[in-house]
């Protein structure tokens, strides 16, 4: 008799790493057929452990069981499981078997007599050979590549296997557009899981490639599926998917092994895009991401879900709009395609929804190879995505305007300035603002680091001074990241700033300056009026200079959003060319069907000095 030493055992049995694609899936359904599986999830942190597993009349059992709990329960309570299920699947042969004579319904009254505990099946654990003793706890006695045999059916124990614990498809897909599935994992990562697609089979059409229905499909002819040839994780449909449902093969892995499959179908079928896009003629010099020395930038304001789907949105703001063009199902395509498209090393995005960030763009961005931070304002936020073969996030200093300016000794004189003026102030105090700054370091070079900063101003027409206020809290803190916690590294400042090139918060960071009879100061009246000069001492330009707009509205059009760099560390390589006024107005106004926002993004590539 076998018994486990001590209390924990390290795990062992780990199987070798075995090759990828159609081989690991080989391999994998060579090992199902030759022996069940039984999967336990242990985790220490939970008085419980989960047992999953499948009966020989072909039921699916998920046990759990306290991991103190000694073994000989959860054997006794598997064989009754085993047992009931055998006499259910006995009463269901019988009862098909006596069908055609049932007139009177004497030869199909019952089931017969209950068997009896003697029918009970042999159910015994084994590892490396010998029995697990029933006294050894389930925590110790359920290891990777024990045996469970139920009767005279076998199970090779996989304990804490890779998986899914979530799997989904997006709703809306497009021909054109990346599909990428919305997954989190245990035990495991994308990188190391396997992914494999296929699309609907016509009706009519010939067999489906790679085994027919019977191995992907229900027993029914349809639907049935071919398999597409692609093995990534995002695929793209093309126009002859057009009508045609998805589904997606997911095997999840870890790099040495992988746990079981799972399928998932979309729920619709691929439709046909809107035709060209405003950012298709600007991907053309997007091809390829950039080698080390470059830093392609992007700034981005994609337009909350949470400001698009109001009706002040759909019948003021954005009449000329098409009202399915405003749902977010149907934007998060156009805004997936436009983002990847641009193939950036820096991707900094106003007005993010927290859904549409976990749901949407952290999973298809990763995909692309970038990793993202998020910081919420109040119903949306700001996002950074960083390329993860160039830069490593090295620490973040998040500030909410108000807070920072009103608790941080950094701010002191500012807040002493603006105290003279209680209704300013008040006012100042209210706004929601948050300030997003992360420090990168280069992976290549680690001398190499940059403060990324990514913000969006108050956006009322007659809040220049709050912007005015907020931009100086946002460049002092900008400083001390950059100056003194990390003395002398570069700074790339994007957002969208609802300034325009003429106002007084675009001259004081070109400038460093502003003077205190400056007309912003009494933007909101004589009542709020708050002269003061201000400076600051980072040399910044803008380095996509000064469009004729970066938003377009139907009631107005100018330039709100800039990437502000470093003058004396950056340059700009090129300016990725803003789409034409032509393709801006094609739908009148932004957002529109082949546009996702109101904003137009920012990209250029800059270079190390």
């Amino acid at each position: 008799m076998w018994r486990l030493p001590g209390a924990r055992v390290a795990l062992r049995g780990v199987r070798a790493a075995v090759e990828r694609h159609s081989r690991t899936e080989a391999a994998i359904e060579t090992a199902a057929v030759s022996m069940e599986r039984a999967v336990v999830r242990c985790v220490p942190s939970e008085p419980k452990l989960s047992l999953s597993f499948a009966l020989a009349d072909g039921s699916h059992k998920n046990m759990q069981r306290d991991q103190s709990e000694p073994l000989g329960r959860a054997l006794s309570r598997i064989a009754t499981n085993a047992l009931k299920g055998h006499a259910k699947a006995a009463a269901a042969k019988k009862s098909r078997k006596n069908r055609p004579n049932a007139s009177g319904g004497g030869a199909c009254a019952g089931p017969g007599p209950e068997p009896t505990a003697a029918c009970e099946p042999v159910v015994k654990l084994y590892y490396r050979e010998e029995a697990v003793a029933e006294d050894v706890l389930n925590v110790d006695a359920w290891q990777d590549g024990a045996v469970l045999q139920i009767g005279d059916v076998k199970y090779k124990v996989e304990r804490n296997p890779p998986a899914f614990t979530e799997l989904q498809l997006p709703r809306y897909i497009m021909a054109g557009f990346p599909v990428c599935p919305k997954l989190s994992l245990e035990f495991g990562d994308p990188a190391g899981s396997l992914f494999r697609w296929y699309r609907e089979a016509k009706p009519g059409s010939a067999e489906p490639e790679g085994g027919g229905p019977s191995s992907l499909s229900p027993s029914s002819p349809y639907p049935s599926w071919t398999e597409t040839g692609v093995d990534e994780r995002v695929y793209t449909p093309s126009n002859a998917d057009i009508g045609l449902r998805l589904k997606l093969r997911c095997t999840p892995g870890n790099g040495q092994r992988f746990g079981p499959s799972r399928e998932l179908e979309s729920v619709c079928p691929v439709e046909a895009g809107p035709g060209t896009c405003t950012f298709d003629h600007r991907h053309l010099y997007t091809k390829k991401v950039t080698d080390d020395t470059f830093i392609r930038t992007v700034s981005y304001n994609i337009l909350a879900d949470t400001y698009a789907q109001t009706e002040f949105s759909r019948t003021v703001l954005y009449p000329y709009c098409a009202p399915y063009a405003l749902e977010l199902d149907y934007r998060q395509n156009l805004i997936q395609k436009e983002l990847t498209g641009y193939n950036a090393d820096l991707i900094c995005l106003q007005e993010v929804d927290r859904s549409v960030f976990t749901d949407s763009l952290e999973p298809a961005l990763e995909a692309f190879g970038l990793e993202g931070v998020f910081r919420i304002k109040q119903q949306e936020g700001l996002a950074t995505f960083y390329r993860k073969s160039k830069f490593s996030l090295l620490s973040q200093h998040d500030i909410s305007f108000h807070e920072a300016l009103e608790s941080d000794p950094l701010h002191k004189e500012l807040l002493d300035k603006l105290v003279l003026n209680p209704s300013a102030q008040e006012r100042v105090f209210q706004r929601s603002s948050v300030l997003q700054v992360s420090v990168l370091q280069s992976t290549k070079d680690s001398s190499k680091k940059i403060c990324v900063a990514n913000t969006h101003l108050y956006w009322h027409p007659k809040g220049g001074y709050i912007r005015l206020i907020q931009m100086a809290v946002a460049l002092a803190h900008i400083r001390h990241v950059s100056c003194d916690l990390y003395p002398g590294i570069p700074v790339i400042f994007c957002g969208d700033f609802n300034s325009t090139p003429s106002t007084g918060m675009y001259h004081f960071v070109i400038n460093g300056n502003i003077p205190e009879d400056h007309e912003d100061w009494a933007s909101n009246g004589e009542e709020e009026r708050c002269n003061m000069s201000l400076t600051h001492f980072l040399k910044l330009k803008s380095a996509c200079g000064e469009p004729a707009y970066t938003n377009y509205v139907g009631g107005f059009h100018g330039c709100l959003d800039y990437i502000f760099i470093d003058l004396n560390a950056l340059e700009v390589e090129q300016v990725i060319p803003l789409p034409s006024h032509e393709e801006v107005t094609t739908h009148q106004a932004l957002p529109s069907v082949s546009h996702p926002s109101d904003h137009i993004a920012l990209v250029c590539d800059l270079k190390w000095k």
